[in-house]
């Protein structure tokens, strides 16, 4: 059922918020329809011509049920419009969420508002990024979530990473999903001349600084990237994020192909724990640095 008013979706909206807070139990399927429903932007959270519903909720949301129990508290770093967040939301998780909401199309007329209108109602912690420190109190969480938000970071994550995982309980758990930088779709690409990285014509028209992907991500990355965040792993995966984007007729051979080649499905999905006695690790010995540096230089920095 589609919402067809604002009056209607505003009281959809109440609902929710009150069977929130008395922690209806929902499937995970029943919690992403209730989402899509009243979700401002309509077809954002939907393909719009056969309502295929984007595979990211369903894998995250089913992540968070299988390493948490309800009433849990969530914070999803980068949360854009707080679409996955509201899906968590109405699972019966205590969420809170983080984003600066300067993407183009948040700053078009009425769109920030209408996010800021549905976290609320949601029930969701909003916070707006401002710059300074992160508002929320340490070992106060017991999942970090950041959703499509790595790739966009034009320097080293290690100390956004660093700063969130104070954030988690003590064995807190960090929930990272990225974009697989080799998946079958760009090495494809690459073997007819065309290129992995996002479509130049939106890199070369973007409005302002550019907020696409920087740097994507394989396994190895997110092998070394717990490695070096002293975490342990418990899940680390191909997913299909994206499945929505082939046409029907082609999503069976992709399934076949990439569950037989699990390194070439579309995005990573990375689930690790702080491990007990964890604290931050944010800087190098310097002749450890120096041996890392000198592999992306010729400078010989043993002088």
């Amino acid at each position: 059922m589609r919402v067809e008013s604002e009056a209607d979706r505003r009281d959809v909206v109440h609902s929710i918020s009150m069977e929130t807070r008395v922690k209806e139990r929902m499937t995970t399927d029943e919690a992403i329809r209730r989402a899509v429903e009243i979700f401002p932007f309509e077809g954002y959270m939907c393909t719009p011509h056969d309502k295929t519903v984007k595979g990211a909720y369903s894998n995250i949301a089913d992540m968070a049920r299988r390493y948490l129990q309800p009433g849990s508290a969530i914070l999803d770093f980068g949360c854009g419009p707080c679409d996955k967040t509201a899906v968590l939301q109405l699972l019966g998780f205590h969420c809170s969420a983080y984003d600066d909401l300067q993407d183009d199309w948040h700053k078009l007329p009425g769109n920030r508002e209408k996010i800021l209108s549905f976290a609320k109602n949601c029930g969701i912690d909003f916070k707006e990024a401002r710059g300074g420190m992160l508002p929320f109190e340490k070992n106060s969480f017991d999942m970090i979530m950041l959703h499509d938000v790595l790739e966009h970071l034009h320097n080293s994550p290690r100390d956004l990473l660093n700063d969130l995982l104070e954030l988690a309980k003590p064995e807190g758990l960090l929930f990272v999903t990225v974009p697989n930088a080799v998946n079958i779709r760009k090495r494809v690409d690459v073997l007819f001349g065309r290129t992995n990285l996002p479509p130049f014509e939106g890199y070369y028209w973007y409005p302002g600084s550019w907020r696409g992907h920087v740097r994507e991500y394989v396994m190895n990355d997110l092998v070394h990237l717990s490695e070096y965040l002293d975490l342990e792993v418990l899940e680390l995966r191909g997913c299909d994020h994206m499945l929505e984007k082939l046409p029907m007729f082609s999503r069976p051979a992709y399934l076949l192909v990439t569950n037989l080649f699990k390194g070439w499905k579309d995005s990573w999905l990375l689930v690790a724990r702080k491990r007990k006695g964890w604290s931050a690790k944010k800087t190098l010995p310097q002749d450890a640095l120096a041996g890392v540096l000198r592999k992306s230089t010729r400078y010989d920095y043993t002088k």
